[in-house]
């Protein structure tokens, strides 16, 4: 039978143990012992340090999509030609002031020393060779020497990903063309040895900024130095313990380039929001009367608690990324865990320690006279404050503010109806690195499609030999005039004669919809039409190709994901609140928050609003794996303020049984933190949009958007709204299901309530019982 809302004075009878519970203990000790916990967290912190510096692995962007076409058709070419195989990369060369062909013995040597490097399989000389009449371009010309003869590219092919050779592996490289820069030839490098060629990427001055907004918003929100300084210290000392720990994984595991920048952006950002939630509360219970100690250790049991079931669901969150079924994904996720695990741990013993060690002079070096929480004016007799003011607002007049709220959602969100997902190609990094000069050259002298080839292969090793000319002539008139293709070239045959392979380029550049559109329209309809009525398999493989794959696998996998996502975060709250519309009412609107931010993306870099003033060069797709990532990093992010303003809220409806009365009260006392904690992680976020790096551009601009948008428009306007429609059927709940889940106390109400040193009564809630 469905039970009622549960009643004040039934929560409060089933708080009545007052159990001393594990993490006030562990908060008091720390805050007790401060010199032994500072001691092995300096030792940890150095410790790990030597570790990852002495054995520590390198990230790099060599990953495989079994089973994908792409990855079918390479294993092909592997097989029956080795050469043509591989992983390909372009060295460009060009003369703006005389023909390639004057520097011909140059290029002959710098190509004979190419090969000669470890893990090359084969390198293509561009030029004719000497005496010999050159064959008349393709038209349009593809390739591999410009009609004026002034622009060429060696294409070489690696058995390895080259992005994973290091960066001493182009000391190589550089030696074996400094031949032609020594004969004036400009030289540079495409495709994935251009990124290996990349300058090594740097967030100090991000951190820098993030840092520096972080400690003027804590001065002015708070008025304490001390109390500024303390969250971004801990926050940093556990991010640096957490990179060193994915340090040591990644010399187990290989993880993308992006992982540590996206580690260091989601450690920072939760460890200063989860250290600046627990120096709050103590600040409080210093003002309530209590002593250091146990101020301490009420923080650690009453916010503490909530930063544990926060940092819960935001690793719950990240570990819906393995749902995709790709490993790429799935360490990007593991990556953010590991920094999160170490905040958690840093907010619930460090940040404790150092409160221990500072006492009752957190307030002593002081900008304006410091605050805590606010407490609330019909409480302590004095004048009402300004966020008091707005929540009998919000209170008065709910609809306006949900309607209001609702319709700033809908506006953000609508560009996200027309997001295009893709990769972004070499021709957004900016102009100083070789392969933005390496796509530049080669889209004018042989077209854009020239930076994104798709070998196409034809396996007939199952067809007779005396059916191989026919399939031949039948699949080459197959790729004729096929839409969207600048040209393909003649199918030629491998040297043991079962397999054909073709090369197509597309009418423009890689990261276009229209060379998306030509590569699944070559694998799923011209290449099967081509060899209808035979036995022989077909693949379109490449870089280019294995991106399009990699483009639908994350598509058809990212509404598996939300589900996962949203459905985990439900029971999270569910369990933690035991009120069913409250679950839900949490699960609508972070989607609906995280569609805005969607929007907001797709806006500056896919329609280019803005996004020159990044570092942008021109229009660029949303990157595949960007809005998996946004969405699972930002749902888990949003359970912070989610679980610190309900548990407000539950804690007033405990104490009070007003429900409406409730949600004025937790709005008043927590929106000065929610506001404060929010431009913080904004800052932090925001701060790394002047990466080199697009992915990382898009992923900090993402992150700010949709962190500044859940705690404004969300949680200071929509939760409040609909928390006060609902009234007490808010904390409804059927009475199998609240048999069934397992019993969370948002801030251990039911086990830290207790008679505080000062004479005040420490009411921080507990989680109700129907």
């Amino acid at each position: 039978m469905p039970s009622s809302p549960a009643s004040p004075a039934r929560a409060g009878r089933e708080a009545a143990p007052h159990r001393r519970g594990a993490l006030r203990r562990t908060g008091e000790w720390c805050a007790r012992h401060f010199v032994t916990v500072l001691v092995l967290w300096v030792a940890a912190l150095a410790g790990l340090q030597v570790l990852q510096h002495a054995y520590g692995g390198d990230y790099s962007d060599d990953f495989s999509l079994p089973g994908t076409q792409s990855q079918d058709g390479l294993d092909v070419l592997k097989a029956h030609a080795p050469q043509a195989g591989g992983y390909s990369a372009q060295v460009v060369l060009h003369d703006a002031d005389k023909p390639l062909t004057s520097v011909s013995d140059q290029v002959a040597t710098a190509v004979a020393d190419l090969q000669k490097l470890p893990d090359v399989l084969s390198a293509q000389n561009p030029l004719p060779s000497s005496g010999s009449t050159p064959p008349p371009p393709p038209d349009p010309n593809t390739g591999p020497l410009s009609t004026d003869q002034k622009t060429a590219y060696i294409t070489v092919r690696f058995s390895v990903q080259p992005s994973t050779l290091g960066a001493s592996y182009l000391d190589g490289v550089d030696a074996a063309v400094q031949p032609l820069r020594s004969a004036g030839v400009e030289v540079e490098y495409g495709g994935p040895l251009g990124e290996l060629a990349r300058p090594e990427p740097s967030d100090r001055t991000s951190e820098a900024i993030g840092f520096g907004v972080a400690v003027i918003v804590l001065l002015i929100g708070f008025g304490s130095l001390l109390a500024a300084v303390l969250p971004l210290v801990t926050a940093l000392v556990c991010a640096l313990c957490g990179l060193a720990l994915l340090g040591l994984l990644a010399a187990a595991a290989t993880f993308a380039t992006v992982s540590p920048t996206l580690a260091t952006m989601i450690g920072i950002g939760v460890g200063i929001d989860y250290a600046l939630f627990l120096v709050t509360r103590h600040r409080q219970n210093l003002i309530d009367g209590q002593d250091p100690v146990t101020a301490a250790g009420n923080a650690a049991a009453t916010s503490g608690h909530a930063v544990l079931l926060s940092g819960c669901t935001v690793i719950i969150a990240l570990s819906g990324l393995w749902v995709s079924g790709i490993g790429f994904i799935g360490k990007l996720g593991l990556a953010a865990a590991v920094t999160v695990v170490t905040a958690v741990l840093g907010a619930l013993t460090l940040v404790p320690a150092i409160l221990g060690l500072i006492g009752r002079h957190i307030d002593r070096v002081r900008v304006r006279k410091p605050v805590a929480e606010t407490v609330p004016a019909q409480d302590a007799g004095v004048e009402v404050g300004g966020w008091h003011r707005y929540a009998q607002r919000v209170e008065r007049r709910p609809w306006w503010f949900l309607a209001g709220g609702v319709v700033l959602l809908a506006v953000l969100s609508f560009p996200v109806f027309f997001i295009q997902l893709g990769h972004i190609g070499d021709g957004a990094d900016p102009k100083s690195f070789t392969d933005r000069r390496a796509f530049d050259l080669m889209s004018s002298a042989f077209g854009p499609g020239s930076n994104g080839p798709l070998t196409l292969v034809i396996d007939q090793s199952k067809v007779p030999s005396s059916d191989r000319s026919a399939l031949a002539d039948q699949a080459q008139k197959a790729l004729t005039n096929v839409p969207d293709a600048a040209v393909i070239t003649p199918l030629t045959a491998t040297s043991d004669g079962d397999v054909l392979t073709a090369t197509a380029y597309s009418v423009a550049s890689p990261q276009d919809e229209r060379t998306t559109s030509l590569t699944n329209r070559l694998t799923d309809d011209v290449l099967p039409q081509a060899v209808s009525g035979t036995a022989a398999d077909t693949y379109v493989t490449g870089t280019t190709a294995a991106q399009v794959d990699f483009l639908d696998i994350v598509s058809s996998r990212l509404p598996l994901i939300i589900a996962v996502v949203v459905a985990l975060a439900f029971l999270v709250i569910l369990a933690v609140f035991r009120g069913l519309l409250v679950a839900v009412k949490a699960a609508v609107l972070n989607v609906l928050s995280i569609a805005a931010s969607y929007g907001v993306v797709v806006a500056v870099f896919q329609w280019g609003w803005g996004g020159p003033a990044l570092g942008v060069s021109g229009k660029v797709p949303i990157e595949s794996y960007v809005p998996m990532m946004m969405f699972a990093i930002v749902f888990g992010l949003s359970m912070d303020y989610e679980i610190f303003l309900l548990s407000r809220i539950h804690e007033a409806w405990v104490r009070t049984g007003d429900a409406r009365a409730s949600v004025a009260h937790a709005l008043e006392i927590t929106a000065r933190v929610i506001t404060c904690a929010a431009l913080i992680m904004v800052s932090v976020f925001a701060a790394f949009i002047i990466s080199d790096n697009i992915v990382v551009k898009m992923l900090g601009l993402g992150l700010a958007a949709s962190v500044l948008i859940d705690a404004t428009v969300v949680r200071l306007l929509l939760v409040p709204a609909v928390m006060t429609l609902l009234g007490r059927s808010a904390w409804w709940i059927p009475g199998p299901l609240d048999r069934i889940l397992p019993h969370l106390d948002a801030e251990g109400g039911a086990q830290e309530s207790e008679q505080s040193p000062g004479g005040v009564k420490d009411m921080t809630g507990g989680g109700s019982r129907s």
